[in-house]
């Protein structure tokens, strides 16, 4: 059997049925070999944006995503996508091309050492210098970006050995993966710190996400406040009475506040990021038990006291729930924690006012969405502002780049999204900057009939960093103003999609209705304030006060 057809035949027999990427010189034949294969290939408008696809389709499924890119200018556009998953530990396998291995090292046209490139930011890495070792990295690959902590494995493919041909029987031999290492000898050492501590607090990252079920009963038993990051929104419903929100820099107070006056943090996947745990938003005193299958995340907090759990997430937490019968909640911290929820308002501006208010869009988005709804965001205020003000009941129902913050992510991650789950209905939340950098996918949405709806913030400035400048910098706004903006409803026509403007507060609703049941990608350009900043800010040095604005609390 030819290399390329192998390749094909592996990744269907492991359930992929969809892919992205973009053609180039040294991926052509396995292209061809598409041509007739039974699995979809998504063709986007640029290599970066097959990554994010990726990416999104397996935040969405929970499955590997797959993407594929030609050598050189391909592999090396592939980056900043493959190191969002990375960073967010998103399973994913990065096909590249490469040059003959006889080329290799001698400047042949479009020829990169893509293996070196992309290994910081991926967790292993093959390069295909034998075409008899293909199934055994197209095997391990699987396997290594799902084991454990996930993460995206690339696989480089040179065009002389995909070209070769392999022994067809040799394409199901079985290539074991050592299991991940686990220490769970601290469970009931654990387990006891829990039943002593008055004020104990669970905080959920996105390690958590396949254990969202005995998270949400762990919870129901210990009755105590539980914060969240960014990743780790929908693992326990926002609706829950006790779920404080997102803990962090510009997260809510009910969050700040319960972590400040807890006596024991149960961080349960979670990595204390300088953006999540820093020296006004940590706990004062206190123990810590972290639970995290990658033990180069333990240490971070800073807090002496504190017991290292590796293990699944799971599996540690099902065991300390049996370690647990017969528990009885503080009562008190209970309703603290129920209090402090009722009294975290995020603003009391007037919703109504023109320039339209970001928080009202918000509102007019969470009223929209059901369990059938998937949210993307981009990166910056528009992120902060649908991680406030939207009630995510469900796993993997918001995905946003978190770590490596990447401006663009939304609009392709939405694509990807709704590639894994056509039912759902798939809404990018984006601001005109993020926008801009990635508006090219909408050709793919249209021509790959993967619809989407697409919600602009136009405040016409880089307004995260407009905030740093207003807030720290004496407004000195060095180049966040954003001049010559296209008209984003004649660029969604342009495209084929639908464009809707909308520069009232009483329009969001119904542009939002229409732009759900046109049934095909409709972009909705929203005029918003650029002077709303997304409040509380926590700065990240030690005695800075936290900037509340008009919030309340």
């Amino acid at each position: 059997m030819k290399g390329t057809k192998a390749l094909i035949a592996m990744l269907e027999k492991k359930g992929v049925e969809t892919m992205f990427g973009y053609p180039g010189g040294t991926v052509i034949p396995i292209f061809d070999e598409l041509y007739e294969s039974g699995l979809r290939h998504v063709l986007v408008r640029h290599e970066q944006c097959a990554a994010h696809m990726a990416d999104g389709f397996a935040r969405a499924s929970g499955k590997p995503g797959v993407c594929l890119a030609t050598s050189g200018p391909g592999a090396t556009n592939l980056i900043t996508g493959v190191a969002t998953a990375y960073a967010d530990s998103v399973p994913m396998i990065a096909l590249t091309g490469q040059v003959g291995v006889g080329s290799m090292g001698l400047g042949a046209f479009q020829e990169v050492d893509a293996y070196s490139v992309l290994m910081p930011i991926t967790k292993h890495n093959f390069r295909v210098l034998n075409i008899d070792r293909l199934p055994h990295a197209i095997s391990e690959a699987w396997d290594i970006c799902q084991i454990g902590r996930p993460g995206p494995v690339h696989i480089d493919l040179p065009i002389d050995q995909m070209n070769s041909e392999i022994d067809e029987s040799t394409l199901d031999e079985k290539y074991g993966i050592k299991p991940v290492d686990e220490d769970i000898s601290k469970i009931a050492e654990a387990i006891a710190a829990i039943k002593a501590a008055k004020r104990p607090l669970i905080l959920v990252g996105g390690g958590a996400i396949n254990a969202w079920q005995d998270v949400r009963k762990l919870a129901e038993i210990l009755r105590c406040p539980v914060d969240t990051t960014l990743m780790g929104i929908g693992i326990v419903s926002s609706s829950y009475d006790l779920c404080m929100g997102t803990l962090g820099m510009h997260g809510r107070m009910a969050a700040l506040t319960a972590m400040k006056e807890c006596d024991l943090i149960i961080s349960l996947g979670a990595r204390f990021s300088d953006r999540t745990y820093g020296p006004n938003s940590r706990m004062n005193g206190g123990r810590v038990i972290h639970v995290d299958i990658d033990p180069t995340e333990f240490g971070k907090h800073g807090h002496k006291d504190c017991i290292d759990i590796q293990a699944d997430c799971g599996k540690a937490v099902r065991m300390m729930i049996d370690g647990l019968a017969g528990y009885v909640p503080n009562t008190e911290w209970t309703s603290r924690g129920q209090s402090l929820k009722k009294k975290c308002v995020s603003c009391n501006r007037n919703i109504q006012s023109i320039p339209i208010a970001p928080q009202k869009i918000m509102r007019e988005i969470d009223a929209l969405i059901d369990d059938n709804s998937i949210i993307t965001t981009d990166v910056g205020q528009n992120q902060m502002w649908a991680m406030h003000h939207l009630n995510i009941n469900n796993p993997r129902q918001f995905l946003s780049s978190g770590t490596f913050g990447t401006m663009g992510f939304g609009l392709p991650a939405a694509i990807g999204a709704k590639a894994a789950k056509s039912d759902a209905d798939v809404i990018c939340i984006t601001g005109d900057g993020g926008f801009q950098m990635v508006m090219q996918e909408v050709a793919t949405s249209i021509a790959e009939d993967l619809p989407v709806t697409i919600v602009i913030l136009r405040n016409s400035t880089l307004g995260m960093v407009r905030q740093w400048q207003h807030l720290m910098w004496n407004d000195r706004y060095s180049n966040t103003t954003l001049h010559a903006n296209p008209d984003f409803v004649k660029l969604a026509e342009a495209f084929g999609a639908e464009g809707i403007l909308v520069e009232k507060p009483g329009e969001i609703s119904d542009a939002l209705k229409e732009a759900k049941d046109c049934g095909r990608t409709c972009i909705v350009e929203i005029a918003t304030d650029p002077d709303e900043n997304v409040l509380p800010m926590v700065p990240a040095a030690p005695n800075n006060p936290v900037i509340m604005g008009r919030c309340q609390f």
